[in-house]
């Protein structure tokens, strides 16, 4: 079992940044493969970026070069740094756990935590 909680959401500007953090609880947290989704209003959640256990990252397009994806296993504790922020990336940020290998299908992650929402002014 991991519990997942999420921080760093918050209001900024176009073309800032922010860093995202999820606390996972648990000593197997470190074996997970931890995903970061999002889900702006009315649409369906997507999948933003990924790191295995070996710190093994993969992304969604449009975050590409802008997103990067981290983890601290000493602290149980992902994040995602967020530069160039653009309004389309306004949306609640989730960080899910799984025990799939490279998985970007939000179905094949088992944990996931509440959330924290990113609003990106223009």
């Amino acid at each position: 079992q991991v519990q997942l909680v999420e921080s760093g959401g918050g209001l900024v500007q176009a073309g800032g940044s922010l860093r995202l953090s999820c606390a996972g609880s648990g000593r197997t947290f470190r074996t997970y493969t931890v995903g970061w989704f999002r889900q702006a209003p009315g649409k369906e959640r997507e999948f933003v970026a990924g790191i295995q256990w070996d710190s093994i990252t993969w992304y969604e397009g449009s975050v590409k070069g802008r997103f990067t994806i981290s983890r601290d296993n000493t602290k149980n504790t992902a994040y995602l740094q967020m530069n160039s922020l653009k309004p389309e990336d306004t949306a609640t940020y989730y960080c899910a756990a799984s025990g799939a290998v490279r998985p970007s299908g939000a179905s094949l992650y088992a944990y996931w935590g509440r959330g924290t929402q990113v609003i990106v002014s223009s």
